[in-house]
């Protein structure tokens, strides 16, 4: 049996039923939403008790998202060469050293690696179980992703009441590393996990580039607030022209590398990866600017905050498991349309008239957005996607979702020295509304499946 052929048949044999394995590979995935929702309500605690400025502070969310983003996209394209289960292992590893760095930080800059470290690992964990999701055999994909957005609207849902009520009775230190859960999901996923990998050699090269060329930019991007002398802004600068350029010269060269040569002209993969940028870029900001609003002006308490944005999480549960039931593509994309829109304009309404309620609303609609369109692109790539390259097709459109995210937050963070807070979320506010546009124009058809395999011991 080909390579390509036997991802599917690996999942499609595996002793549990599709939804089953849907919600385990659901739980192995889940986690990484705390290190975004969580966190950001605990990020008054960690400003106050590290003395860090609500720009500094930023980088907390900022270093996790982007280490997520790169790392899922790494882990992605090891998946696809060493195997689910020995990626599982490696990323486990790694997901554990980065906790144990953020529990005993003494200052904020140890802190920003640790989380940098534990969102390296929690990238491999989303690697994983994106690879397991995409692999499953047409006929049971439907019921693997039901299953799939199922556990991620629990995660979802319970991220913010989980991070204030951490935070409160017991550290912020826990509340930032509750990623590490996915550990608990690993050994009950590696069964799912039977496929040998490829064993092609990854393009380390060109993720080195693509590191340089995003780190930069995010870099840049809050040069002002970081207080980066001129001739250090400008070397940053050259870093990212010469990664930028370094990056699209390999993909050039090298077809099958790091980033292939044929996702790059992908207009349905490209459409895919702008609508998550714009979700979660939305989702980010939000995260990052609503918890401090919420304490700071509005006198609310970090649990209070986590209480309020429950019953809006749970709207997430809900769209979630509404998308991932539905059947047609068509009416897929126009309920993220849908949410992503609703999500810009109450967004816009409380960057521009202020309030709590509004604030609250827009986060609960950020959730909502947030898990929508993980499932409906999920959905929509799975069965886009070659068999024998979706690891690291999937973990590079991940890389695009949370490196929106990041940009979204630093320029949050960037634009609140000059406007403040809630003006800054304004600006933002162009990042759901264009996913909301793309939305639309998703493919609608799903490719009929590819031809089953010859037996074993057939010719070519």
């Amino acid at each position: 049996m080909s390579s390509a052929s036997s991802v599917d048949a690996a999942v499609a044999a595996a002793p549990a039923g599709a939804r089953s394995a849907g919600v385990r590979v659901g739980a192995l995935f889940g986690p990484a939403v705390f290190g975004v929702t969580a966190a950001g309500v605990a990020l008054p605690d960690v400003g106050a008790e590290l003395r860090a400025g609500p720009a500094e502070v930023a980088w907390v969310l900022t270093a996790h998202a982007l280490a997520l983003g790169l790392r899922t996209a790494f882990f992605g394209r090891l998946s696809d060469a060493w195997g689910v289960r020995r990626t599982l292992a490696a990323g486990a590893i790694v997901l554990a050293l980065g906790t144990v760095v953020c529990l005993v930080a003494p200052d904020l800059r140890v802190l920003v690696a640790g989380r940098f470290v534990l969102a390296a690992g929690s990238g491999a964990m989303s690697a994983c179980a994106l690879a397991l999701t995409a692999a499953a055999a047409p006929e049971r994909r439907a019921s693997m992703l039901a299953g799939f957005g199922a556990s991620m609207a629990v995660f979802s849902a319970a991220a913010t009441l989980a991070g204030g009520v951490v935070t409160e009775l017991a550290s912020w230190r826990i509340t930032l590393v509750l990623p590490a859960l996915s550990l608990l999901a690993a050994p009950l996923c590696a069964g799912l996990a039977v496929r040998p990998g490829t064993g092609a050699r990854v393009d380390l090269t060109g993720a080195g580039l693509l590191t340089g060329a995003a780190s930069a930019f995010l870099i840049l991007i809050q040069a002002g607030t970081l207080g980066l002398p001129g001739v250090a802004a400008a070397v940053v600068g050259a870093v990212f022209v010469v990664a930028a350029a370094g990056l699209a010269l390999r993909v050039r060269r090298v077809p099958s590398g790091f980033v292939p040569r044929r996702l790059v002209g992908d207009r349905p993969y490209l459409v895919a990866a702008a609508v998550g940028i714009g979700v979660y870029g939305g989702l980010f900001a939000t995260m990052y600017a609503a918890p401090q609003l919420l304490v700071r002006e509005h006198g609310m308490s970090v649990l209070a905050v986590g209480a309020w944005l429950l019953p809006g999480a749970v709207v997430g549960v809900v769209a979630s498991r509404a998308v991932g039931a539905v059947r047609s593509p068509r009416a897929r994309n126009t309920l993220l349309a849908a949410v992503a829109a609703a999500f810009a304009a109450v967004l816009l309404a409380a960057a521009l008239a202020g309030g709590a309620v509004l604030l609250i609303a827009a986060a609960s609609l950020g959730f909502a957005a947030f898990s929508t369109a993980q499932v409906a692109v999920t959905a929509i790539m799975s069965a886009h996607l070659p068999p024998a390259t979706r690891g690291g097709g999937m973990g590079l459109l991940n890389l695009a979702f949370f490196a929106g995210g990041a940009t979204a937050s630093a320029l949050t963070a960037a634009l609140s020295a000059p406007l403040g807070l809630a003006p800054s979320l304004a600006v933002i506010t162009l990042f759901p509304a264009t996913a909301a546009l793309l939305s639309l124009t998703l493919p609608r058809a799903v490719p009929a499946p590819s031809p089953p395999a010859a037996p074993a011991g057939a010719r070519p």
